[in-house]
């Protein structure tokens, strides 16, 4: 799975609620997106963006270059940061939560 927004959860929420009839595992996705949303609470309907755990460490970079934290060339002595190390220190700010047997944080 990737990263996630969750006006597109809400928007297949309303696709599944609209249909005739669900078989087994669009009931299933419905019960696990409704309660995905109504965890979030009312942010969710502005747009929450849930970043997949496994892809933590990339999105700590891509937040560092965005916010000019770093340089985007990740030139030395930038390309010698434990990501990994400064992917853990940022994730104190975020909340987990799972979705579809996978986690994802969000703030």
């Amino acid at each position: 799975m990737a990263n996630l927004d969750t006006r597109d959860i809400i928007k297949r929420i309303e696709e599944l609620e609209a249909e005739d009839e669900l078989d087994e595992a669009d009931k299933e996705e419905l019960t696990q997106a409704k309660a995905l949303i109504e965890e979030i609470g009312d942010e969710a309907e502005s747009g929450v963006y849930l970043i997949e755990e496994d892809n933590f460490e990339d999105y700590a970079q891509e937040l560092a270059e965005d916010t000019g934290a770093i340089g985007k060339d990740n030139q030395w002595p930038l390309s010698c940061i434990d990501w990994e190390w400064a992917a853990r220190e940022l994730k104190m700010d975020y909340t987990e939560i799972e979705y579809n047997g996978e986690t994802y944080l969000y703030r």
